[in-house]
């Protein structure tokens, strides 16, 4: 009985009426409804969002800044995201939604509900109720961890530093000095998050480290310590994070002593 009040919850919670917001759309939100006059005209429809069209042409004016813009609506920064397939706010891609289905085949119904416009009233397309819940949601998809794999590359061979800075010529007495490379300046270090749900280590900072806090998920405890991770990074000559900055070998890694 209780599981069965629950599946009620989520489809209900599953209904949603999603559009891409437009500028139009966007200026009628918080505007009170006022009848029609008799001459047709709706005092509404003359309401303009956020600077009332003031500031339109300046640079600075919101059209200016955000018409287009997909952070503007919740939707679009989804679809978008979604194109280079990452999740956004833990939910699957709408293709990874539909490869599952709905949860527990549990029957799902889209019809056409007057102001909402098209609706859809069913279960949510998960694997599981713990993955409805959030338990076991995650943006961690394949994808994301590519995007981990490029940014920890990045940080390792970046010979520009962040905003201008001198890059990897100054990272070596950094080190010394920090302990690593920093950020600003030094052509930055990026920590790549440990999760359960990786296909393979990433390695936190991928300073050739080790050290864990019991208990830690297997695939980051198989990276650790003598891993592709840990020490063994360097044991078998791969490059850390600190690598290219270490001696001055000639490659560009640091400036020569005259």
């Amino acid at each position: 009985m209780k599981f069965s009040a629950i599946v009620s919850l989520l489809i209900v919670g599953g209904a949603s009426a999603y559009s891409v917001a437009s500028r139009s759309s966007l200026r009628s939100l918080g505007t009170k409804s006022i009848p029609t006059t008799s001459n047709g005209r709706r005092p509404g429809a003359s309401m303009r969002m956020e600077d009332f069209g003031l500031f339109k042409g300046t640079g600075i004016g919101f059209e200016d800044l955000w018409d287009g813009n997909d952070v503007i609506s919740e939707v679009g920064m989804e679809k978008a995201l979604n194109k280079e397939g990452l999740r956004y706010r833990l939910n699957k891609t709408k293709e990874e939604a539909d490869a599952v289905g709905n949860m527990y085949d549990l029957p799902g119904m889209t019809v056409n509900l007057p102001i909402i416009g098209e609706t859809y009233i069913g279960p949510p397309k998960v694997e599981s109720i713990w993955e409805a819940l959030g338990f076991t949601a995650t943006s961690n998809n394949e994808a994301r961890q590519n995007e981990k794999l490029k940014a920890i590359a990045k940080a390792r061979e970046a010979k520009v530093g962040v905003k201008g800075g001198p890059g990897a010529v100054i990272r070596k007495a950094w080190l010394d000095k920090y302990g690593y490379p920093r950020l600003v300046g030094s052509g930055g270090i990026f920590y790549a998050d440990q999760l359960s749900s990786d296909k393979e280590p990433m390695g936190g900072f991928n300073m050739g480290k080790s050290g864990n806090i019991w208990p830690v998920p297997k695939i980051v405890e198989y990276g650790n310590y003598g891993g592709p991770k840990g020490w063994g990074m360097k044991a078998r000559g791969d490059k850390a994070i600190d690598g290219l900055s270490k001696a001055s070998d000639g490659k560009g890694d640091a400036e020569k002593k005259k």
